[in-house]
């Protein structure tokens, strides 16, 4: 795939060809045929917001055994890698099919797309990782696609707030991390 991307100067697959002529993908050979590309379903945040604020409950409502603030961030931070990293393993292979169209790491290495649900807890690895490749995908080849983040089947926007997602795994791990040092 990536050969085939290099050889046409695209940045995305599949690509539509009118014997050698070179249409490109579903949404050009719509326009070139006046053709009205349907939408399959309404994008929304709705599922990112369903998480983190679930998350956040369940931290707050279970933070008494915890001192302090950083306790109940903890406890947010755990559960909402968890939730995550469920929702991601409900239909891996919807979440594998979405994350790769821009994750980089995945593109060069399938497998990766495989164990991303199970190694979430490396989250600062990920999450810089994963915000190049958001970054790269939207602001560098402009590509309009879902995030995998909260599974692969949901019609969530890729872009800022994929970022944040995954600079919030960063600065989770950071946390964590720091916590379990001090």
């Amino acid at each position: 795939m990536e050969a085939f991307k290099r050889q046409h100067g695209v940045a995305a697959t599949p690509q539509i060809f009118a014997g050698s002529e070179r249409i490109g993908g579903y949404t050009d050979l719509a326009k070139r045929l006046w053709v009205t590309p349907e939408k399959s379903g309404e994008r929304s945040y709705r599922a990112m917001l369903v998480v983190f604020g679930t998350a956040l409950l369940v931290a707050l409502a279970g933070g008494h055994g915890l001192q302090g603030p950083m306790g109940v961030l903890d406890r947010f931070m755990g559960l909402a890698l968890a939730f995550l990293a469920c929702l991601k393993l409900m239909d891996p292979g919807a979440f594998r099919t979405t994350f790769r169209q821009y994750d980089r790491l995945t593109q060069l290495w399938s497998r990766y797309g495989h164990a991303y649900p199970w190694l979430e807890l490396l989250s600062i690895a990920m999450g810089l990782e994963g915000a190049f490749s958001v970054i790269k995908a939207v602001d560098v080849d402009k590509l309009d696609l879902d995030c995998a983040c909260v599974g692969g089947n949901t019609r969530t926007p890729l872009g800022a707030v994929s970022v944040l997602e995954n600079l919030m795994m960063v600065v989770m791990g950071t946390a964590l991390l720091l916590g379990a040092s001090g």
